[in-house]
């Protein structure tokens, strides 16, 4: 059985200042700690900022994680990080295990899915989402702009064994990669290759993000033309190369057209039969 709250058996040494984060050769990212004087330039509060750092050092392969690698990601100390996991598993942010290893609690989970329901997403952008990725047999992703990055609010594997998997809810840049150029482009952005990406109303691009990964998307609209995001398709670039994707890019686009109508409320033929009440 879980319990929120356990005490520790072994004594932590008294806290005696910030501790940078070292990287390893482990393959888990280590999350850099906020500095105080970097949290008082931008009005950040010191212990709320690192809190979420503990939250964030949470990778989508972990089910659960000690006290020391925690540690290790967030670069705090033991009794810093200790004492801010147990106030996160009061509220239920996080629970602790029987073998006293942390794991994140409903409460996150809770946030996720509230998240997620402000687009719709599993009434409406799933659905298209599944269909588009068994129309063109590749991984289906749709993404929305949060301040100057991209994040993937929902994802459907596609079929092949050998795919491209989207992390949900990571923050990439908007500048790398179709999905936010897309976004950059019918967001206003200036020059030549935004223009461009306006005209064709599509956007491909082959290993700019990640060595090996192709990928084309269209924009996604709601009520009044607010642009709310970008669809896109994504699968290695041996199997997706620049002519097979200006191929895709009609049945691209033409899943973007019926998800900015499902959205806005406004059905076609081709909408879900459950059809979002959100609006932008």
């Amino acid at each position: 059985m879980d319990h929120s709250v356990k005490q520790e058996a072994r004594k932590i040494p008294a806290e005696k200042g910030p501790v940078k984060a070292v990287k390893t050769k482990r393959s888990a990212q280590v999350v850099e700690a906020p500095r105080e004087a970097d949290l008082e330039a931008t009005g950040g509060v010191t212990a709320v900022t690192r809190a979420l750092h503990l939250l964030d050092a949470f990778g989508m392969q972990d089910e659960r994680l000690s006290l020391a690698e925690l540690t290790r990601r967030s670069g705090m100390h033991k009794t810093t990080a200790l004492r801010l996991l147990r106030t996160l598993a009061l509220a239920g942010y996080v629970v602790q295990r029987d073998d006293g290893e942390w794991r994140l609690g409903p409460a996150a989970g809770w946030l996720g899915a509230r998240y997620q329901a402000s687009f719709d997403a599993n009434n409406v952008v799933e659905p298209m989402l599944l269909a588009l990725s068994h129309a063109t047999g590749e991984s289906a992703a749709f993404y929305v702009r949060e301040g100057n990055s991209r994040t993937c609010l929902a994802r459907v594997e596609g079929p092949q064994p050998i795919r491209h998997h989207a992390r949900m809810g990571a923050m990439l840049p908007l500048e790398l990669g179709s999905p936010g150029r897309v976004i950059l482009a019918f967001s206003g952005e200036p020059g030549k290759l935004y223009e461009d990406i306006r005209k064709k109303g599509y956007h491909f691009s082959i290993g700019e993000r990640e060595k090996n990964v192709a990928t084309v998307s269209a924009p996604v609209f709601g009520l009044r033309w607010a642009l709310l995001g970008s669809v896109c398709i994504s699968g290695p670039a041996d199997r997706l190369p620049k002519a097979k994707l200006i191929g895709l890019a009609k049945t691209i686009m033409k899943a973007a057209n019926e998800l900015s109508y499902a959205l806005a409320g406004r059905p076609t033929a081709q909408t879900p039969t459950v059809v979002s009440t959100w609006h932008p």
